[in-house]
């Protein structure tokens, strides 16, 4: 009767750690595709950010360009002695601050696309991990591997091909 009890006992424990293991495969693979579908939103407002504020800083600086030789030449156009009268007056100042805040756009958004990636990593890495740990490894029955590839920039794909980083110049002439 004691060795019915055992096995019966042993059997409900492999059940039960069967569908553990696969239910918690499942939730990382369906985590995995999620993500892909997070990152790409990621992506594409990190760009469309960036680019529709970088537009509305060109179109500041170029409607400043307009602007301020008529603003002055119409202040001093008929001269009267008083050339000496801009150094008391307040000229318009071109605002630097737009260029600030794409800046902080451009690093805030890249860094939103970073950790998208890096949560990718991380449920590929616990995935795997499962997949190729004892005992969860001998009840996974969906071995399939997750296809995901990090998207970066070929410069970074050049270094990683080569092992070599000599690019130090952020402004390229």
């Amino acid at each position: 009767m004691i060795t019915i009890i055992c096995v019966i006992v042993a059997l409900v424990v492999l059940v039960g750690m069967y569908f553990s293991y696969n239910n918690k495969e499942v939730a990382l693979r369906k985590e995995a595709e999620a993500q892909k579908g997070k990152i790409e939103g990621v992506h594409d407002k990190m760009w469309k950010v960036i680019q529709q504020k970088a537009e509305v800083s060109n179109e500041y600086r170029e409607a400043f360009e307009k602007i301020y030789p008529e603003l002055i030449s119409g202040r001093y156009a008929n001269d009267n002695g008083n050339v000496m009268k801009w150094i008391q007056e307040s000229n318009p100042n071109f605002d630097t601050s737009l260029y600030k805040d794409l800046q902080q756009a451009i690093e805030i958004q890249r860094e939103y696309f970073n950790n998208a990636q890096t949560r990718m990593l991380d449920v590929i890495k616990e995935r795997e991990t499962l997949l190729e740990t004892y005992p969860s490894k001998w009840f996974i029955k969906n071995k399939q591997k997750i296809e995901y590839e990090v998207i970066s920039s070929s410069a970074t794909k050049g270094t990683m091909t080569t092992g070599i980083d000599d690019e130090v110049s952020v402004f390229k002439k």
